[in-house]
């Protein structure tokens, strides 16, 4: 007979099953009793657990059917207890949910009564009166309640009748009851059937012989103390420990009144636990007890004298129990690793069990408090670990989680149970560049290829999710060809210029870089990368002022009376490279008369060393170097004609009287103005073409301009230009003719200083700025 019921949602569910029934029965539809398809219960992946026992049942995933595994004896499986239940969990996952349960196997009746003595010897004194009764041996019957032993009945007789007792374990045993006085003298014994009936359907029965012995009169038997002695002792007490002693008194004498102790009626259990003194009457421990086993005994003591007369004791010995079981932790469910950032997460299941009883079985369970765990409690002594908070892989990569089970005994026992979870990992970290923008240098006139820097970037994640791959975005300005000129290492960030690069054409440009991880979704982040082209000294200086085309040379006229500094004339020169690479410095090289002329080493400026004398040549040669502070320096010369004139040199005489020869000196006044006003249109006009050339050139690059104030011993007002690479200072040269002086001399006067409006703004970036410069010459006539 199958059945099932359901408690209240906290009671497990019961199902029966009557023991001998065949492995493989049905027993129940689990998929009906769970209210779930088919296809729902395959896929909760449903399954059977049972904590501390043989699991004794099967489960059939496609039908939902759960069915015996084998042919269950309930005898082997519970003994004497009943009702005789199973218990076991039903588990469900996705969610994860989980049952109790119990199979509870019904008794048949299927074993007998059995004696454990097949002859059982009374002695009974002719003078006992009727009424006297003997206990005698019990029965054993495996099966329990209604198929237990029910009744005793005997053979019929005219002496004796039985009756049915029952112990304070429910168990029922006979005892013969005298219902008339014996005579030794006509009958000496007797032979009867004591027969055991069990209340099965049919009954089932037992016989046992019992001979009984009719002895001469002894009319007095051992009387105990007291009929009933209760004792309490420590589980944990040691062999030969004594229980306690019973005592009893015969108020025969002689050989009638010496009394003997023995165990009466004993079990096994109870013969292989316990021994009585024969002589004392003392009760000791045979063999360790063990309360989770059994928790009591009744111990039947008889006291014998030398005759035939017999008394009885009952003793009921109960066990304490004591502390002797560590918390036992059973683990159901473990899930890891468990994903980062997941909503409250089922770590494990676990049940914990005491086989101690009272405080002892008490049990308390927790874990660290640090950890972002927490323990919640479930039916019975289930227990679910689940996660507190969304955990996150890069601040911790594994937790060790130790779950300690105390009971409350003194001393109390703790068991721990540690575990390792893991936290596997989400791509939720952009890669993250070690800075945020890049500033590369590259000196112009490089190699093609050339590694000029790299870019890092990191991810905090793992696996496939922390590789990270570089890229060259696109350009923000429309005009740069950036895969023209840089290339990138997507697994290394390596940068490499293409080409190579002139700092003259470009002095610097900047893009952005990406880096990007293989996760899914794929995450990334960007930085600035900003190259700068540095200048290499790649230009020679050029002289503008005087021209060396080649062309007629430029003679500068010097009076003899000019005074030691005065200005001859200034070499003019330029630089295409910037920096210091355009810095000039100009020196005399090579002179007709070494000493009288000298040139100042920052602005190219000719002047007199020293008064002009009569012994001076008239013509004078001079070579100027002008060179660069590069490294190496180049150099590039120019030659100057210096011719010495003659009262040139006051610009304010009194004009004579008018002579003969004054018209011929007008009209050399006259040629020598035309002649200078000329060289002077042709010295601006190849100014004005070398500088519209250089424009024109520098147009194309996409530069932007700046002006550096050069450091070190040049003045404050010379600065170095990219565009004319002159000096930002403009000369004015007077020419006087005083028409009514008698001499009518050309008077070179001192060049004019332009006044400095400014200094200029700092730079934005390390880069050199192309300055515009102007030479003018202005000629007055007066």
């Amino acid at each position: 007979l199958l059945g099932f019921s359901l408690a209240g949602a906290a009671e497990p569910r019961r199902y029966s099953v009557v023991e001998e029934t065949e492995g493989s029965s049905f027993v129940t539809n689990l998929a009906k009793d769970l209210g779930l398809e088919q296809r729902e219960f395959s896929r909760r992946g449903v399954r059977v657990v049972s904590r501390g026992n043989k699991l004794h049942l099967q489960l059939n995933q496609e039908t939902g059917d759960l069915l015996l595994n084998e042919k269950l004896d309930r005898e082997d499986l519970c003994g004497h207890t009943e009702p005789c239940a199973l218990h076991f969990q039903v588990l469900l996952e996705s969610p994860f949910e989980f049952f109790q349960a119990e199979l509870q196997v019904i008794d048949i009746n299927d074993h007998s009564p059995v004696f454990l003595d097949k002859e059982m010897l009374v002695k009974v004194s002719e003078s006992s009166p009727p009424g006297t009764t003997f206990p005698l041996k019990n029965a054993e019957d495996l099966d329990v309640g209604q198929n237990n032993i029910e009744n005793y009945i005997i053979s019929p007789n005219s002496y004796f009748r039985v009756l049915t007792r029952k112990r304070s374990d429910g168990r029922k045993y006979p005892e013969l009851v005298l219902d008339k006085a014996l005579d030794r003298e006509a009958e000496t014994e007797l032979r009867l059937t004591l027969t055991a009936l069990d209340g099965g359907s049919p009954p089932r029965s037992g016989t046992a012989q019992v001979y009984i012995e009719v002895l001469d009169v002894n009319d007095n038997a051992p009387e105990f103390e007291q009929p009933f002695y209760r004792v309490q002792i420590s589980e944990d007490s040691p062999i030969g420990f004594l229980v306690v002693k019973v005592s009893a008194t015969d108020v025969d004498t002689g050989v009638n009144g010496e009394i003997s102790y023995s165990l009466f009626q004993a079990s096994d259990e109870i013969s292989k636990t316990f021994k009585v003194d024969s002589l004392t009457g003392e009760i000791e421990l045979k063999k360790q007890l063990d309360f989770e086993k059994l928790q009591s005994y009744e111990v039947n003591i008889e006291a014998r004298d030398a005759g035939t007369f017999s008394g009885k004791c009952t003793v009921l010995i109960q066990v304490m129990d004591v502390n002797d079981h560590a918390p036992e932790v059973t683990m159901s469910a473990f899930t890891s690793p468990i994903p980062e950032n997941a909503p409250e997460t089922v770590v494990a299941l676990f049940s914990v069990s005491d086989l101690d009883s009272g405080e002892n079985g008490k049990i308390n369970c927790f874990i660290q408090e640090d950890l972002p765990f927490l323990l919640k409690s479930s039916v019975g002594n289930f227990y679910t670990l689940l996660t507190e908070k969304p955990l996150d892989r890069e601040s911790r990569a594994e937790y060790n989680v130790t779950i300690t089970v105390t009971d409350l005994g003194t001393p109390s026992l703790t068991t721990h149970l540690n575990m390792t979870v893991l936290v596997s990992d989400v791509n939720d970290n952009v890669p993250a560049f070690s800075q945020t923008s890049y500033t590369l240098f590259v000196r112009e006139n490089n190699s093609p290829a050339l590694h000029i820097g790299s870019v890092s970037a990191t991810d905090r994640d793992s696996g496939t999710n922390a590789q990270v791959t570089y890229s060259l975005l696109p350009p923000q300005d429309p005009h740069l060809s950036l895969t023209s000129l840089v290339s990138i290492n997507a697994d290394n960030g390596h940068l490499f210029a293409l080409r190579s690069l002139d700092y003259e054409a470009l002095q610097g440009f900047e893009f952005r870089v990406g880096a990007s991880d293989r996760g899914s979704p794929a995450l990334s982040s960007e930085a600035l990368v900003r190259v700068l082209v540095l200048d290499a000294n790649d230009n020679s200086p050029f002289v503008l002022y005087p021209l060396q085309n080649g062309s007629a040379p430029c003679t500068e006229l010097v009076p003899r009376a000019a005074e030691p500094g005065y200005l001859v004339t200034k070499v003019v020169a330029v630089d295409g490279d910037s920096g210091q690479n355009a810095w000039l410095s100009y020196q005399l090289l090579k002179a007709t008369e070494p000493g009288l002329f000298g040139v100042w080493a920052h602005n190219g400026e000719v002047r007199t060393a020293r008064l002009l004398s009569e012994r001076d040549a008239a013509k004078h040669r001079l070579v100027v170097l002008v060179r660069d502070h590069g490294e190496p320096p180049r150099s590039a010369t120019a030659t100057l004609h210096v011719l010495l004139v003659d009262g040139f040199s006051q610009p304010f005489l009194p004009l004579p009287e008018a002579t003969p020869s004054q018209a011929q000196t007008e009209s050399l006044t006259v040629y020598l103005v035309v002649a200078l006003a000329s060289v002077s249109s042709l010295f601006l006009l190849s100014v004005l073409l070398f500088v519209a050339v250089r424009l024109c050139r520098r147009s194309r690059a996409a530069s932007v301009g700046r002006c550096l104030v050069p450091q070190g011993p040049f003045p404050g007002y010379l600065v170095d230009v990219s565009g004319t690479r002159t000096p930002s200072q403009s000369y004015q040269y007077e020419v006087c003719l005083a028409g009514d002086s008698g001499t009518s001399e050309f008077k070179f006067l001192k060049p004019i200083l332009p006044n400095i409006q400014g200094q200029c703004p700092e730079p934005e970036m390390e880069d050199n700025s192309n300055f515009r410069n102007d030479f003018g010459f202005s000629i007055q006539l007066k």
